[in-house]
């Protein structure tokens, strides 16, 4: 008997059911770039072929990955165009196919070549991953600034692996310290101001500007202020079954934390918008209020000391 998790694992998660599909429409293009996790926008078939459709990997806890066990990953969609239902490889496969179940199941088997009715080893490569294009996106970099908060001119660019690196270290452990030993507010807020470094996640900027941004860094900072909970916030954050956390850090007071997750701009989906999407998934998922200065594209976000902060494995990996 043929399963889900059958295809997904030899179908790249279920990206080449898509890719499969979108050839029939457009067999002269190449229908999707995978950046990372993310096929960004592609033409939708279904609505007049207007790059309304949105594909990427998501993490998928319910389902268990054959063999080794682990939370499995599926490929799945939107349509900005609202012409189709959101939904993952199998229910865009039912739309062009009009078949479900295991009769939707036993086509893709013979479609795509999986031949998993026979004794072939797992992973084979089929014919449709030539139309999918596997780009290793580089280290996204954004701003950094030397204290005060009055500086606007950057020093340098930097990565998340940087920016990891001086949080653990002890370059701001000091600092950090005393900051939170000050218990007037506008005393703490102006020691933060004149004392601490900080950098811009969502860009890279010639000068700290609405109007100067050079390159948006497909990042953006989610920040949460005075969290009861915040350990149980953290490990819930580094979890979260949606957004794949690429840095997570506990703020410079102490009592908030900072979440850094990646973001795909477009003219239909703007960081404005990303924004908006995120916070109101974070508030009925998690009942979390984000800092509405993540809308902010040039938002200055302060470094302190965390030796307990997240990266995430792969980029730690990357630049070891």
């Amino acid at each position: 008997m043929i399963t889900k998790e059958d295809i997904l694992a030899k179908t790249h998660y279920g990206l080449n059911i898509y890719s499969h599909i979108l050839r029939r429409f457009y067999p002269d293009e190449i229908v999707m770039h995978l950046v990372g996790r993310d096929c960004g926008w592609c033409r939708n078939p279904f609505a007049n072929g207007e790059p309304t459709l949105h594909i990427w990997i998501m993490k998928y806890p319910d389902m268990i990955r054959p063999i080794t066990q682990l939370p499995a990953e599926k490929a799945c969609h939107e349509d900005t165009s609202r012409t189709i239902a959101d939904g993952d490889a199998f229910d865009f496969a039912e739309l062009y196919y009009h078949q479900s179940g295991d009769e939707l199941l036993q086509t893709l088997n013979k479609e795509l070549h999986l031949n998993l009715d026979e004794n072939h080893s797992f992973y084979n490569h089929t014919a449709e991953e030539k139309s999918v294009v596997v780009i290793k996106k580089p280290s996204p970099q954004f701003s950094f600034f030397r204290a005060p908060i009055t500086n606007v001119k950057p020093y340098r660019n930097i990565t998340l692996s940087d920016a990891y690196k001086y949080i653990v270290s002890d370059y701001a452990k000091e600092r950090t310290a005393k900051l939170r030993s000050i218990s007037d507010v506008k005393k703490a807020r102006a020691f933060k101001a004149e004392h601490f470094d900080y950098c811009t996640f969502s860009g890279i900027f010639s000068k700290r500007s609405d109007k100067l941004l050079v390159r948006h860094s497909g990042l953006i900072c989610i920040d949460f202020d005075h969290l009861k909970n915040l350990e149980s916030v953290f490990n819930r954050l580094v979890d979260d079954e949606h957004f794949e956390t690429q840095l997570l850090f506990r703020i410079p007071s102490g009592d908030g934390l900072k979440w850094i997750v990646t973001i795909d701009i477009t003219e239909q989906m703007p960081h404005a918008k990303y924004f908006k999407a995120i916070s109101n998934y974070l508030q009925k998922t998690y009942n979390l209020e984000a800092d509405k200065s993540g809308r902010d594209i040039p938002r200055a976000c302060f470094l302190p000391h965390d030796s307990q902060a997240y990266i995430n494995p792969a980029i730690q990996h990357d630049h070891e």
